[in-house]
């Protein structure tokens, strides 16, 4: 399926989408900052949220 209809990506991706680490990406959905769906044993985020998540300043650090 083409990227542009995908409607969830697993977290690895996710995280490449965002440049940022698959840890930094753990903590935002732990902190509800970033939605997912459990699939069986897979958790993918939806492609909206992260493009809801980049268009957003976020000036505060994401781990310690």
């Amino acid at each position: 399926m083409p990227n542009n209809q995908r409607l969830l990506v697993g977290r690895r991706e996710a995280a490449g989408l965002l440049s940022i680490s698959a840890r930094a990406l753990d903590y935002l959905v732990a902190n509800k900052r970033l939605s997912s769906r459990r699939i069986g044993s897979r958790v993918l985020i939806p492609l909206s949220d992260l493009q809801r998540f980049a268009r957003g300043d976020h000036p505060e650090r994401l781990a310690g």
